[in-house]
């Protein structure tokens, strides 16, 4: 008899979850079609706003990239706007883009546009969070649904840029937040999760170490980055400034040096909240 009871009580929770993840689903149609909504605006002023001087649709650097053409032109739609609305003095003065392509003109890869975009990945990241929190201690279901949003948010990245660097019709471009960086991040993310979730919740093989230290500071490490970063040992005099070699020993060391201070925090129970 109590095995029966045993039985039907695990049924019973079965049913609950599966019923708690379909209430969830349907009840978030708006917060989708919010997010739609979003994307759309994204896409609507990207491909279709005029920006005076410039290629409607324009997704380049500006300054000497295709061939000169559009010197004043970096960001198309995403700079224009911001421009427009917030002024050159209140943006980045110093882009990526700057150095590459000589451009003159201020531009913020985390403007106005590229924040529509973030807000979608951050929303692909609340799907996570829902399969962790309906399917818990169901891993096959979990894995499942992993690779399918893995899968679906690749072939998407796909359709976008024809696996291409730059002849797709929505390049990878973090600068631009552009809709494709944010389902190619995504779809390798849920890739990560894929491999990290068995490994470190379900096994219990890995703690997160060393990483798990600058989490737990997350706060006073970014602080400490944009305040220290000019300064050794995060920073030095490259004998070659282009060299990728060089700038990648120069990441890692200060990484590493960054790590190494949030675990000594750690250690000492030294935490900064906001």
């Amino acid at each position: 008899m109590e095995e029966e009871n045993i039985g039907t009580s695990n049924i019973q929770v079965g049913m609950e979850r599966r019923c708690f993840s379909l209430q969830d689903i349907i009840s978030s149609w708006p917060q989708w079609l919010f997010i739609l909504m979003l994307e759309s605006i994204w896409l609507a002023l990207t491909f279709f706003l005029p920006v005076p001087g410039c290629p409607t649709g324009y997704l380049g650097p500006g300054g000497i990239g295709d061939l000169g053409k559009y010197p004043n032109c970096t960001g198309g739609a995403a700079g224009y706007i911001d421009r427009l609305l917030l002024g050159d003095d209140h943006l980045y003065q110093h882009p990526s883009s700057n150095v590459l392509y000589h451009t003159k003109v201020a531009y913020d890869p985390e403007g106005i546009l590229g924040t529509i975009n973030s807000i979608v990945m951050a929303f692909l990241g609340v799907q996570a969070g829902k399969i962790l929190l309906y399917y818990k201690d169901q891993t096959k279901d979990i894995l499942i649904r992993f690779t399918a949003w893995c899968c679906f948010l690749g072939l998407i990245s796909v359709a976008f840029t024809k696996i291409s660097e730059n002849e797709g019709f929505i390049p990878v471009n973090k600068n631009l937040w552009s809709i494709s960086y944010v389902t190619t991040l995504s779809s390798f993310a849920f890739f990560i999760l894929f491999i990290l979730y068995p490994v470190v919740d379900v096994k219990g093989l890995w703690t997160g170490a060393p990483f798990f230290y600058p989490g737990m500071n997350s706060i006073l490490v970014y602080v400490g980055h944009e305040v220290f970063h000019n300064y050794f040992p995060f920073q030095w005099r490259l004998q070659d400034n282009q060299s990728h070699k060089e700038h990648l020993i120069q990441n890692v060391v200060a990484t590493a040096v960054w790590v190494l201070i949030a675990y000594i925090l750690y250690k000492k129970k030294i935490f900064w909240k906001i």
